[in-house]
């Protein structure tokens, strides 16, 4: 056993398709495609033009997480109002941070080390709604509305709900941000800034039934459907879901008895540069 390996002890997510990490390892079990198209009608409900649906780059495809518009607003210390200001990113992974805890069998009140959060999370989309109904702005005040959309305050919320002490660490990197928060959160393990670390990310768009524009040449999929290491395919849709792991240096795992899913043996970060 090195000193630099960390261990997986627990985990939580949330997936177009499935509500948890035993539905989501099902659906792909079974090869079940959690990819939708939306009829008429529904991309109708949602705001989208009839002129864009009539436009033959239009692709009415993409994948739903569903119920984002509940959450246990009370059990976190939330009034209504200020739970409605949410962007549905920052609800859920609270709740799924909490549940990754949960998870590994660890209360963050009892817990008596550091843990650290590592975080990051699209641009909010809700935001431009709420934005456009100046009266609730107005109730609710830019400043609490714009902190509770604003990407940079996602970390730093998880650490002020749940009572977590350790470093409050926000990461953007486009598609990579949840596994590079990963990495940095296993450094900050081994360099011992943390004693214990959630990483993850999130990604909820407002709405969600709304498709998407081919171009060709882009990264976009032209068919609504993704066919990963085939040789048919063509192109991503992008998702929605989130998903947050439990990070304990593995000597302490081991000492503490905890359940070990995984263990990271190591993990290094680079950039192309110019050769993209």
């Amino acid at each position: 056993m090195k000193a630099d390996e960390v261990a997986i002890i627990g985990m939580c997510g949330r997936f177009p398709g499935a509500t948890d990490i035993e539905e989501f390892w099902e659906n792909l079990r079974d090869g079940v495609e959690s990819i939708v198209t939306f009829s008429p009608q529904e991309l109708a409900e949602a705001g989208v033009d009839a002129a864009v649906l009539a436009d033959l780059t239009f692709v009415p495809a993409g994948s739903v997480l569903e119920d984002i518009d509940l959450f246990d607003a009370a059990f976190f210390g939330f009034s209504p109002r200020e739970a409605e200001s949410l962007d549905p990113q920052q609800r859920i992974f609270l709740e799924v941070a909490w549940h990754a805890l949960e998870n590994a069998g660890y209360n963050p009140e009892t817990y008596p080390g550091l843990i650290g959060v590592y975080a990051g999370c699209a641009m909010s989309s809700y935001m431009e709604r709420l934005q456009s109904n100046p009266a609730f702005m107005a109730l609710v005040g830019y400043l609490q509305v714009y902190i509770g959309n604003e990407k940079d305050y996602l970390a730093t919320r998880v650490s002020y709900k749940l009572n977590l002490r350790g470093p409050s660490f926000n990461v953007q990197t486009a598609c990579s941000t949840s596994l590079l928060a990963v990495a940095v959160a296993a450094d900050a393990l081994v360099s011992h800034q943390c004693d214990m670390a959630l990483a993850g990310g999130i990604c909820i768009r407002v709405p969600s039934k709304a498709g998407y524009y081919y171009e060709p040449g882009g990264i976009y999929s032209p068919d609504g459907h993704c066919r990963v290491f085939d040789e048919r395919a063509q192109g991503v849709v992008f998702g929605n879901g989130a998903g947050v792991v439990v990070l304990k240096r593995l000597k302490d795992a081991l000492a503490d008895g905890d359940a070990i899913d995984a263990v990271l043996k190591g993990s290094a970060l680079n950039n192309d540069g110019a050769f993209k």
